[in-house]
């Protein structure tokens, strides 16, 4: 697991600092930040279209290791070609060339936690593993914009494009020593039913070809799923995601709370200003960065006594209360801990997040909900950002407050989805039903979070 978190690491403080390192790259050699700006869209923008493809083709890969190398490979790649091309070239290639890499981003961003399944049994350990992948997020987050800015102000954004390109590279070689494995065993999403064994039926012994529907652990690394077409293969990831109850709901909370996250940053520095110190903008989402940091962290020492989907509550109500203070603060100090009491909420929530998605999905679709969730948080991370751009430092505070009604709007919708999807499900068993039992579902294969 150290290796993993090494390796997961090493690629988010790349795509992280990637962010920051293009735009002072575009400004040093054309005078403009709009012509980053441009870049840094082509790179973000294929996350919502290229992520079901990136994990049905993970998925569907005899070598997962490979692949994912292979990604990574390429991702470091498309960072060294952007550093080359930007003010050099034509800006149509240069965004051709951002938009290949940006293709890449959902293996880094989502891909990546998939394969903690292929690392660990499910269980108290994994848990702390994406407990700890979350830290990694966010650290990363923390890490790579500040390792950017400090190489490009010492050297220069060119020299610090190829930085982040060879950490990048690092993950890439430190991915094929991962002991990837199979997915480990025959396991269901939570809140699905199996049939009940006959009494006196054994277990499948070893060796034995495993019933279908299911996966046995070989120790191998090649998936032993039937090959299917590509086409249903982006179909079921995308159908998984929206009929599993607890994937719906999060994945529709976590995007629409990402909506306003999008434009944190923005909002952020324009209430420094209006604050009177116009260059605490980068001091308040410091703040935010290291607020999530140590809210990973806190739950990477504590084991919560509280089901994740009542964390996913809480994280996201306390995130709107942290912001809205932040929104009446009187000062950037006092508007700093305010952005580090919501950051560490916001920790929170990605932490959950990771575990709801692991624990609701197939084995055999889990990569491709990792991929999918995390390209449609991108998507409305980018929405937000542009929404932001209307905004002024006299209506800095209203944004901000405009922020953290959406973060409340998220926790509700979560809380509401979920309810409803209750709600059909027991119409439905009701409805297949007669007798005593009805309405009442039999125990599913592991308890109900």
């Amino acid at each position: 697991m150290p290796r993993y978190l090494v390796t997961a690491f090493f690629a988010r403080l790349a795509d992280e600092g990637t962010a920051v390192a293009v735009v002072m790259l575009a400004v040093a050699r054309t005078g403009s930040a709009a012509h980053g700006a441009f870049v840094l869209t082509a790179w973000m923008a294929p996350h919502v279209l290229a992520a079901p493809l990136a994990g049905a083709l993970a998925e569907r890969a005899r070598r997962p290791r490979l692949f994912h190398c292979g990604a990574l490979g390429g991702f470091a790649l498309a960072i060294s070609a952007v550093a080359f091309s930007v003010g050099r070239l034509p800006l149509p290639l240069v965004l051709v060339v951002a938009a290949a890499g940006g293709c890449c981003g959902p293996i880094v961003s989502g891909g990546l936690s998939s394969l903690i399944s292929r690392l660990l049994p499910a269980g108290a350990e994994r848990d702390r593993a994406y407990s700890w992948d979350a830290v990694v997020y966010n650290a990363a987050a923390v890490g790579g914009p500040g390792a950017a800015g400090l190489l490009a102000s010492a050297v220069s954004p060119a020299a610090a494009m190829l930085a982040l390109s060879a950490a990048a590279a690092c993950a890439c070689a430190l991915t094929a020593l991962l002991p990837l494995r199979a997915d480990i065993g025959a396991e269901v999403p939570a809140g699905t039913e199996a049939p009940a064994r006959a009494e006196g039926a054994t277990e499948t012994p070893t060796g034995a070809e495993a019933p279908t529907g299911t996966e046995a652990f070989t120790g191998a690394e090649a998936s032993p799923m039937a090959p299917t077409r590509l086409r249903r293969d982006l179909a079921d990831g995308l159908r998984t995601v929206w009929r599993e109850r607890e994937l719906r709901a999060i994945t529709a909370a976590t995007c629409l709370a990402f909506t306003g996250i999008g434009a944190l940053t923005t909002t952020g520095v324009l209430l420094a200003t209006h604050l009177g110190s116009a260059g605490a903008g980068g001091l308040l989402m410091t703040a935010f960065a290291v607020g999530a940091l140590a809210g990973t962290l806190g739950l990477t020492r504590v084991r919560p006594t509280v089901s994740p989907q009542r964390l996913a509550v809480i994280g996201l109500a306390g995130t709107a209360l942290g912001l809205a203070a932040a929104a009446s603060a009187p000062s950037v100090p006092v508007a700093a801990a305010c952005f580090a009491v919501a950051g560490a909420f916001d920790g929170l929530v990605l932490t959950v997040t990771l575990r709801l998605r692991a624990d609701h999905s197939p084995t055999r679709r889990r990569t491709q909900v990792f991929t999918i969730g995390a390209g449609l948080k991108m998507s409305a991370a980018a929405a937000g950002s542009a929404l932001a751009g209307l905004a002024t430092a006299g209506t800095a505070r209203e944004y901000l407050a405009g922020i953290a009604l959406v973060q409340a709007a998220a926790a509700l919708l979560y809380v509401l989805t979920r309810r409803d999807a209750r709600r059909g499900t027991r119409r439905e068993v009701s409805g297949g039903r007669c007798g005593p039992g009805a309405g009442r579902s039999r125990p599913s294969v592991r308890p109900r979070s």
